[in-house]
């Protein structure tokens, strides 16, 4: 049977016999029982080796907060790293200009530099400052290719501060979009001749 006792009819001496193997078998598990029943659950995984959960869930946190901090920088470039720059200095420009009281009186300074950095119709002066700070800028400016017109080139390079001007190719790119160009016009000439009689 189920309990490992004989089925059919029993004496009472192999009744008696079988329940104290029960009862003794029973008393050789029980410590195994107690074990069992505070053991901690052992999970595995595919090749049969242990899992150390906490490892994993210590793990799985520290790669959702990098990927957050790059979701984080990657939605700060997105909106534009000069914008940001822009909207934080308007933000203290406001919070300057809001600190300032109502009124605004002569002595001012601000107030006095805005108005003398605009720029007014008519003005004689406007162009003499004009020239001072093309000419203070001019100095930060990379050196201008001053000669012939130089050949062309796929980037629309003008020589310069980067490049002679000197073309040292093979004369390959000249001779393709020349090909290109040559077929092109074939096979426009080649509909135009086939339409020709309609």
């Amino acid at each position: 049977m189920a309990y490992g006792v004989r089925a059919g009819l029993l004496s009472a001496d192999v009744l008696q016999r079988e329940k104290q193997e029960l009862r003794k078998h029973e008393r050789s598990t029980k410590h195994l029982e107690e074990e069992s029943r505070n053991a901690q659950t052992v999970y595995r995984d595919k090749s049969g080796r242990k899992r150390n959960l906490a490892q994993e869930q210590l793990e799985q946190r520290l790669k959702a907060e990098a990927e957050s901090k790059r979701e984080e920088q990657y939605a700060k470039w997105g909106k534009g790293l000069a914008q940001e720059r822009q909207q934080q200095q308007n933000v203290e420009d406001a919070v300057k200009e809001m600190q300032k009281p109502l009124a605004r009186y002569i002595d001012d300074q601000d107030l006095d530099r805005m108005l003398r950095e605009q720029e007014r119709e008519g003005d004689p002066m406007a162009a003499l400052i004009k020239k001072r700070k093309a000419k203070e800028n001019k100095e930060k400016e990379k050196p201008r290719y001053k000669g012939p017109a130089p050949p062309l080139n796929r980037f629309n390079i003008w020589p310069g501060y980067r490049w002679d001007g000197v073309d040292r190719s093979n004369g390959f790119e000249q001779q393709r979009f020349a090909r290109i160009a040559n077929k092109k016009a074939v096979q426009e000439l080649a509909y135009k001749w086939s339409v020709e009689d309609m």
